[in-house]
């Protein structure tokens, strides 16, 4: 049988192996027995959320509050009836995906570990937890330090800050915090940036060496994608973005180079790999 590693690597034809042992056979499971592991597992997320979304509604406001403190801002307008309740119920919605997260992920890869071997289950369930702290670390730096400059950096213009006054600032809450989640999300999934790289060489997809190659490639991308995410024209907003861009890809590399020639063991942990020489570790 050929694992999901093969077949990323292109691999359709299942290599001669020894026999393999117990926990590494795929589980076979009928379609009856997918469907109700699968119902089991919605049903787990959706307790979570909701669990999470009563917890999210009383963080709302003093979320709300801390936002407008953030963007220089007193209040929000609100321009419809339901606008306030919707932006409330929304903001809710999102600490409780936020919050279920790790009830929401472990729940995926429970649903999908019969069609795994014990080695790629390793390797998923070690990159949660990096997954996790850095999608964490890229929201909050977006939260603090990304969109309040940018929102400043708007604000400013045409109000006074860059020349003449020429437009007055009344923000809608429904835009603000679109603004502010857009980023946060966009900003997370790029400080996902060295656990791709990682994940990429482990699989035999990229070597280190053709990613150190590619270095001033890569800086022009990150610059690129900084002016892509980033809503203002202004360098060092974008510089903001670009540079811890740029510093992950580092360390996606430096890691990558510190992994080569170790193999991981759901019983062992992480080992040299015996079938490899000392000058291809190197």
């Amino acid at each position: 049988m050929v694992s999901i590693i093969d077949r990323v690597r292109g691999r359709t034809d299942a290599p001669v192996l020894p026999e393999p042992e117990p926990e590494d056979i795929f589980e076979e499971m009928t379609l009856q027995e997918h469907l109700e592991e699968l119902r089991q597992r919605i049903l787990y997320s959706s307790i979570a959320i909701a669990i999470a979304f009563v917890i999210g509604l009383l963080l709302a406001f003093p979320l709300l509050g801390v936002m407008a403190d953030f963007s220089g801002l007193e209040t929000f307008v609100l321009i419809s009836p339901t606008e306030g309740f919707s932006t409330f119920m929304r903001v809710g919605f999102y600490i409780a995906v936020a919050l279920a997260m790790p009830v929401l992920m472990y729940q995926l890869i429970a649903f999908m570990g019969p069609g795994m071997t014990s080695e790629e289950r390793y390797y998923v369930r070690l990159a949660l937890i990096p997954v996790t702290i850095l999608f964490v670390a890229g929201m909050a730096f977006a939260f603090f330090i990304v969109v309040p400059r940018a929102l400043n950096f708007l604000a400013g213009f045409g109000a006074g800050g860059y020349g003449p006054v020429v437009f007055e600032d009344a923000f809608r809450a429904s835009e603000i915090l679109s603004f502010y989640f857009r980023l946060m999300l966009w900003i997370g999934l790029v400080f996902q940036m060295p656990v791709v790289i990682f994940v990429l060489v482990k699989l035999g997809i990229v070597s280190t060496e053709r990613l150190a190659s590619i270095r001033k490639f890569m800086l022009i991308g990150c610059m690129i994608a900084a002016a892509i995410i980033t809503p203002t024209p202004d360098p060092f907003n974008m510089l903001l973005v670009a540079i811890p861009m740029y510093l992950l890809y580092e360390l996606g590399l430096l890691l990558s180079r510190f992994s080569i020639g170790w193999v991981a063991t759901p019983e062992a942990g992480a080992g040299p790999d015996p079938d490899e020489s000392d000058e291809t570790r190197r």
